[in-house]
């Protein structure tokens, strides 16, 4: 794996920042979320940022689908407050029954 530059670390911790914020959120606020994770290529940010939103099953999948766009927007907006933006906040968060690894 090719080493970050010291732009890319400075995205990387940014978006470690905004993901575990929003994820003591998520968690509080949403039963059956099991974690929050997300997948980027620093040299496509922001473009190519997608965060999940982990649930443990359809059941709590289903009950938190009505909320999606409400994350979508924190995402967006804790974003632009780190000087970040996100032209397409739908294309960054998703929920998911899938992990990382998946």
């Amino acid at each position: 794996m090719k080493k970050l530059s010291a732009v890319q670390i400075k995205q990387q911790a940014l978006v470690l920042n905004v993901a575990d914020a929003i994820e003591k959120q998520a968690l509080a606020d949403m039963p059956g979320m099991l974690q929050c994770w997300f997948d980027v290529e620093y040299h496509l940010f922001p473009g190519s940022l997608l965060m999940c939103f982990q649930f443990e099953n359809e059941q709590a999948l289903a009950a938190a689908e009505p909320n999606l766009l409400k994350w979508q927007k924190r995402l967006s907006g804790a974003m632009l407050k780190k000087g970040v933006i996100l032209k397409d906040m739908r294309k960054h968060l998703v929920f998911t029954l899938k992990g990382p690894d998946d």
